[in-house]
């Protein structure tokens, strides 16, 4: 696909600007033997979603930099449950077990969290490949924020916001409709990500703005 044609997966919903340039700067690199993460044709795959489908928002850092891990969706994983998921994920998935009583999710994949409503953004679209942060400061904060806005400027919203970076934008959503906790890395898991309930809490918020609560069960 051409840099047009990924540009065409979003969302016409969606008012952001200049994501052609990001993209033409990014994989220019992959031209110098460099792999970009996730592959092309997923890198806009969390701007598919129509704005007013948007209930739950949980902003990430950037893809995961090992290649096949990263697809699109933050702290998504196409991955089985018996291989060796990435850190931050296996402890949501711990997290995911107290909080909501569930069995294991058979699989890294989250994408039936999308299907329900949860946007799965992270501020940065792209990374190279064993380089975390590599591509921060290149662009993608600035489109990034615009959609952020964008969610929260409908009321009924709620965000779920894991770490300080996630954190900057708890002003625009106000106190009644965030979900705020550390990241869920192992560097930083145990000091009130766990416990911390994210998903009944979401849920609750969500109750109280008038909204239907997400089904965040992963098996089917």
């Amino acid at each position: 696909m051409n840099i047009p044609q990924l540009v065409e997966q979003i969302h016409p919903g969606w008012q952001v600007h200049g994501v052609e340039n990001v993209l033409q700067d990014v994989l220019a690199e992959a031209q110098h033997e460099e792999q970009i993460l996730p592959e092309p044709h997923l890198i806009l795959r969390a701007l598919r979603m129509a704005p007013e489908d948007v209930r739950v928002l949980i902003v990430g850092q950037d893809p995961y930099p090992t290649p096949g891990h990263a697809v699109g969706l933050s702290f998504s994983a196409d991955l089985p449950a018996q291989a060796k998921l990435p850190k931050s994920l296996a402890n949501i998935f711990a997290e995911y077990q107290t909080d909501l009583g569930f069995d294991r999710p058979t699989s890294g994949d989250l994408s039936p969290w999308a299907e329900q409503g949860v946007m799965l953004l992270n501020r940065v679209l792209t990374v190279r490949a064993g380089q975390p942060g590599s591509h921060h400061n290149r662009g993608w904060e600035q489109i990034t924020e615009s959609v952020v806005k964008q969610v929260a400027e409908r009321p009924d919203t709620v965000a779920i916001l894991w770490g300080k970076p996630a954190q900057k934008f708890a002003p625009l959503f106000g106190p009644d409709r965030v979900i705020a906790s550390p990241h869920p890395s192992p560097l930083s898991a145990y000091r009130g990500f766990f416990g911390s309930h994210p998903f009944t809490g979401a849920n609750q918020l969500l109750a109280s703005l008038g909204a239907d609560p997400v089904n965040w069960s992963l098996n089917s």
